[in-house]
């Protein structure tokens, strides 16, 4: 059995890998916009806990149409292993999408807010994801 047999997993199709690849665009152009309101000092925050549910969407719709499976882990990290067995890119990809969902709970709940550096590294992250999930569902 391998690791990625050992991951919770449900089922998904084509369908489902292209409505997961929209929400992750969706949630990066929105996380953008907040990195461009220089005005308000809990938008770093807000773009944050978007990259983090970019990233998810993202590995969700790479996942979907390649392996016709998505983690369903509490766990978001358990994911790491089904996008690492993805090629091209899986195993880089698996170590981006492990440092933008590791800041979940730092960006969904933390008290102390995300710095603007964070925020951007975290939805450039994000971003590079939902690029390669979109060359994975062109594939």
């Amino acid at each position: 059995m391998t690791r990625a047999d050992k991951v919770r997993t449900g089922p998904c199709t084509t369908a489902d890998a292209k409505s997961r690849f929209r929400q992750a665009e969706a949630y990066v152009l929105v996380a953008q916009l907040c990195l461009d309101d220089e005005g308000d000092v809990a938008t770093p925050g807000v773009a944050a806990s978007l990259a983090v549910l970019a990233a998810i969407a993202a590995g969700d719709a790479a996942c979907c149409h390649r392996l016709r499976r998505r983690s369903r882990a509490q766990d978001h990290t358990q994911a790491v292993t089904l996008i690492a067995t993805i090629e091209p890119s899986g195993k880089a990809m698996a170590k981006r999408f492990r440092e933008v969902v590791n800041a979940k709970d730092e960006s969904h709940y933390g008290l102390a807010l995300v710095s603007t550096a964070k925020a951007r590294s975290m939805v450039a992250k994000a971003e590079g994801l939902t690029i390669w999930a979109a060359k994975i569902l062109e594939s």
